[in-house]
């Protein structure tokens, strides 16, 4: 009978080691994941959500943009520049800069596009004439209706 409460007793101490294992194993992988799921949360970006980039868009009111200024405005996710030009005319590029992706912005004193990350510089054309800018910016088109500024990509 004794030899019997010997075979029992290894048994139960093997269950309780594999117990106490798979205890310490799983808790182990929940401190780990825990610590690399927000890092590798941070490191890759979103997916895009497939938003529709609007064709068209109302910049505001040709009043309110005064003779040789600027603004920016959102296209979509994008900004854009606009600005109204000495003689009245209106322009509008992409205000990304085409160096380091930098917000451009118009320089009235300058009468061009700059952009403040390296000095790159942009005629009223979008053609880059100095500074690190390797190619001019994208062009869009402006329509004036009823008073109202509408940008629009160049097809």
């Amino acid at each position: 009978m004794k030899d019997s409460k010997k075979e029992q007793a290894p048994a139960e101490t093997k269950t309780r080691r594999s117990f106490l294992d798979i205890l310490i194993g799983s808790s182990l992988f929940a401190l780990i994941a825990s610590v690399f799921y927000p890092v590798g949360k941070y490191l890759i970006p979103p997916r895009q959500s497939g938003e529709a980039t609007p064709k068209s868009v109302l910049a505001g009111m040709i009043d309110d943009l005064k003779p040789n200024s600027g603004k920016i405005i959102k296209f979509g996710r994008k900004p854009v520049i606009l600005i109204r030009l000495d003689n009245g005319e209106l322009r509008a590029f992409s205000a990304i800069c085409t160096h380091l992706d930098c917000i451009v912005q118009y320089r009235s004193d300058f009468k061009h596009i700059w952009c403040a990350c390296h000095n790159g510089h942009y005629n009223l054309k979008g053609i880059n004439i100095a500074g690190p800018p390797p190619r001019p910016l994208t062009p869009f088109n402006v329509n004036v209706k009823d008073g109202k500024v509408f940008v629009s990509k160049e097809t």
